[in-house]
């Protein structure tokens, strides 16, 4: 069950399909990533895979899961060398209790800095909202 019905919109398959926009950090035939509007941290980008998959524990879910891997990867270096961040969280929610608000699956990369502020909650960094274009242009540019 992918925990949509026909005619529902799913966000992730919009921006997937360019339907709605993102600011694209990579992109392959099976997976995206793509900063996050209400980012954690600065830099803060979510890989999904193409595939509409609810979560981890969807039919489907492993072979979506193998889909989003090298995003995951190429994201990664991505934002530890061209941010620089000395570290990167990789986060994943599965259903609403667990915090999950788009029920597509996907995996949150939120680079890190030593002394940064604790990592407890979902709470957005008012600083970091204001540079998604800079931020996208410093990870995209040449």
């Amino acid at each position: 069950m992918n925990d949509r019905s026909v005619g529902d919109a799913c966000t992730f398959c919009e921006i997937a399909a360019g339907r709605l926009p993102a600011r694209f950090v990579y992109q392959d035939d099976d997976a995206i990533a793509f900063l996050d509007i209400r980012p954690l941290r600065r830099g803060h980008t979510l890989a999904v895979p193409r595939q509409h998959v609810a979560d981890l524990t969807a039919e489907g879910a492993a072979t979506a899961f193998a889909a989003v891997a090298p995003a995951l990867e190429a994201t990664a270096r991505i934002l530890s060398t061209r941010l620089p961040a000395d570290g990167i969280s990789v986060l994943q929610a599965n259903g609403r209790a667990a915090g999950q608000e788009v029920l597509h699956l996907h995996f949150h990369l939120v680079p890190r800095w030593n002394g940064d502020r604790p990592l407890n909650d979902w709470t957005s960094d008012d600083a970091a909202a204001p540079t998604l274009t800079a931020t996208h242009e410093a990870l995209v540019g040449d």
